[in-house]
């Protein structure tokens, strides 16, 4: 007996006409200050890709929120808040950050206006003196170099409908948490929690962090184009952020092109794919929605959980 997969698969034109003519609501202009380094995000693509997206959301945002609505009513309590929340999973360098931005712009301009929040996991990576003392820096991103009870602790503060919450800073030009730095999370109608093992199960653990999420979206692309986006990155940086002082990776500023494409390979075999194909990867069957994407970074077709 061959079991049905729980997702429906999408290709680029039935996905895009699941839009039904709805407008789009950036510009040009708009995405230029969404798109991230080596990100080749289109006005184009947003309009096939993200309107659908939008439009699901929306229904899935009103639904719950009715949901929540009718089960207060039933218990005779006050109207509380809750937040919808939205988790974003993916590698490095698939461009979860450029498409969380975009989904955040697309997100505050519906009807209404809902507040939105973004938070990144960067900032509940233990400090780099932390890791450095667990001697854990080659495995910062992995599961263990997170502050898990931290991260927890601020996803249940959300979704218990507190008035403000604190979620640390990361710096990804001091490579590190920025002690003392917090950014406020105020009354977000919707919260978009982006970063590598969102959606991770510890074995054994009684509490995870996708028991908070509303819906989950995984990022995929072939770990060969995931190799060449990093690489690609890397030197994009060293001829920008690291040649500052205060970047970590300043030290990598005067390598020649050819030993800085030889070091990025190396850290990303050595540290990246690793984590990829032991953590990340094996979370994506636990996503409500799959984008793939191919080499040109588009997205080349979409699984719905059914």
């Amino acid at each position: 007996m061959t079991l049905s997969s729980p997702f429906q698969r999408f290709n680029r034109q039935e996905w895009s006409a699941l839009s039904a003519g709805q407008s789009l609501p950036l510009t040009d202009e708009d995405i230029r200050s969404l798109r991230g380094l080596c990100d080749r995000l289109s006005l184009n693509e947003v309009a096939k890709m993200y309107l659908p997206l939008s439009r699901l959301l929306k229904l899935r945002f009103e639904a719950g929120r009715e949901l929540f609505l009718a089960q207060n009513a039933f218990l005779g309590r006050e109207n509380e808040r809750c937040p919808f929340v939205i988790a974003v999973s993916g590698s490095v360098a698939v461009g979860k950050s450029t498409f969380a931005r975009t989904l955040q712009a697309m997100l505050t301009r519906w009807p209404g206006q809902p507040n939105v929040s973004l938070i990144t996991t960067d900032g509940f990576l233990y400090p780099n003196a932390v890791l450095e003392e667990r001697n854990l820096m080659r495995r910062k991103g992995f599961p263990e170099s997170y502050d898990l009870p931290r991260l927890l602790g601020f996803l249940h503060a959300v979704k218990s409908g507190e008035e403000e919450i604190a979620a640390p800073v990361y710096s990804h030009l001091s490579y590190d948490v920025l002690p003392g730095q917090v950014q406020m999370v105020r009354h977000p109608d919707i919260l978009i929690f982006e970063g590598l093992n969102v959606l991770q199960a510890p074995h054994g653990a009684s509490v995870i962090a996708s028991d908070f999420f509303d819906f989950s979206i995984f990022l995929h692309a072939d770990s060969d184009d995931l190799e060449t986006w990093y690489v690609e990155r890397f030197l994009a940086l060293q001829r920008t952020a690291f040649q500052n002082p205060s970047s970590y990776f300043y030290r990598y500023r005067t390598l020649e092109q050819s030993e800085a494409v030889e070091t990025a390979q190396k850290i990303w075999q050595e540290i990246n794919l690793p984590n990829l194909m032991e953590n990340i990867q094996p979370t994506r069957q636990r996503a409500d929605l799959i984008l793939h994407k191919r080499c040109d970074h588009e997205i080349e077709s979409v699984w719905l959980r059914r």
